[in-house]
């Protein structure tokens, strides 16, 4: 029976090859975590995080101090007798520490992705099972990914937009800012054409009122949905923005877990929800939401952190081939964002937004060159026995 016998935190600075901007932050690289955990088997799994404070309420630090004093040494020494054992305890998780852990109030849910995915990586190694095998079907054979532009007006998006079109990309998302949304909206549509699917990102960056007047104009470019136009605490105006536009509303910052997801639900606060594993705790936690958004009626986008390496898109493929019903999804940027990604296989979308092939081996199915991982470590820890 494998045990946990160690494990290493690492805080991790994956250059951009562009900076990216929208309306609540501006990076140059990833500002993420990896978590290495290793069995006594010799079985070596991976995990990865980005915390953001705009997002779940962790900061890197905090979300590191948290893996090395508070969960790690609690996993270290435990034993899963098969992946159906470790998927049931990750399952009764959800998305955060077990509850007899005493740390329900505190921010966990990216630090706790780290954790389900080294956990589902290294124990499907140590019992040569892909992770959550039992769940999976092929992916849908018309998914696709989305293209995504960043907060420019002027040449720079005109720029953008036309390799998205070129490329063949039938759905795009723009992240805008406060100032010139519209015509930054006229713009991409001009460049995309009226076939696309044009969907918008304000990043928290309006009032309820402004969103209102705003979403209006939007209406007239054919925006299909603006995503956490409002404080992602404000729920009542985001129902007020369901119930006074015509232009569906996604939430991402609104949506960290069961509660979240529940409050929304039952006010009617949104039309849609993003969904993305490391703000959600995780491959298992994510899935349990989108199976409940569905369930309510919403539309599901699949979304990513900016800066994700190839073993976050290898659990975000996963996380597609078991939801199925996925209208947006966001993900396998590759080296399209990266300067380097430290794991293999690359997953990068193709032309038209085409699914790389999903990693075919144990656990994750991919590969962490941790030399190339040391390059961009800024920090390390770790939590043995």
């Amino acid at each position: 029976m494998p045990r946990i016998q160690s494990f290493e935190i690492y805080s991790v600075d994956l250059p951009f090859k562009n900076p990216f901007k929208h309306s609540a932050a501006e990076r140059a690289s990833s500002y993420s975590l990896f978590l290495k955990c290793v069995t006594d088997s010799g079985a070596i799994g991976f995990g990865e995080c980005l915390p953001r404070e705009y997002v779940t309420g962790e900061s890197r630090d905090g979300a590191m101090q948290m893996l090395a004093e508070a969960m790690l040494p609690r996993l270290v020494g435990r034993e899963f007798d098969s992946t159906a054992e470790l998927e049931a305890f990750l399952r009764d998780c959800d998305g955060k520490a077990p509850a007899d852990w005493a740390l329900d109030d505190a921010p966990q849910t990216a630090a706790w992705s780290a954790v389900d995915l080294a956990l589902l990586d290294a124990f499907g190694r140590a019992f040569e099972e892909r992770a959550m095998e039992g769940e999976r079907k092929p992916l849908p054979p018309t998914f696709r990914y989305s293209g995504a532009l960043s907060s420019t007006g002027g040449w720079p998006l005109v720029k953008s937009a036309l390799k998205q079109r070129l490329f063949g990309l039938c759905q795009i998302k723009l992240k805008v800012e406060r100032e010139g949304i519209v015509a930054a909206v006229a713009t991409a549509r001009r460049v995309l054409g009226g076939k696309v699917d044009l969907r918008l990102d304000a990043n928290m960056a309006w009032s309820v009122n402004e969103a209102i007047e705003t979403m209006a104009d939007l209406a007239r470019y054919g925006v299909t949905s603006v995503e956490q136009p409002i404080a992602s605490d404000d729920i009542a105006g985001l129902a007020r923005l369901v119930a006074a536009t015509n232009v569906g509303v996604m939430v991402d910052e609104s949506l960290t877990d069961r509660d979240s997801l529940e409050g929304l639900i039952k006010v009617r606060a949104c039309t849609a929800v993003n969904v993305r594993i490391s703000k959600c705790g995780g491959l298992t936690a994510a899935l349990a939401r989108c199976r409940e958004a569905l369930a309510a009626g919403l539309v599901v986008q699949i979304g990513c952190q900016v800066g994700e390496s190839s073993l976050l898109s290898s659990a975000h493929l996963a996380l597609v081939s078991m939801v199925q019903s996925v209208t947006y999804a966001e993900g396998c940027f590759g080296h399209f964002l990266l300067k380097e990604d430290p794991v293999a296989p690359l997953l990068q979308f193709g032309r038209g937004g085409c699914p790389p092939a999903i990693p075919a081996g144990p656990g994750l199915g991919v590969t962490v060159d941790e030399s190339a991982l040391a390059r961009w470590t800024t920090r390390k820890e770790t939590v043995a026995q």
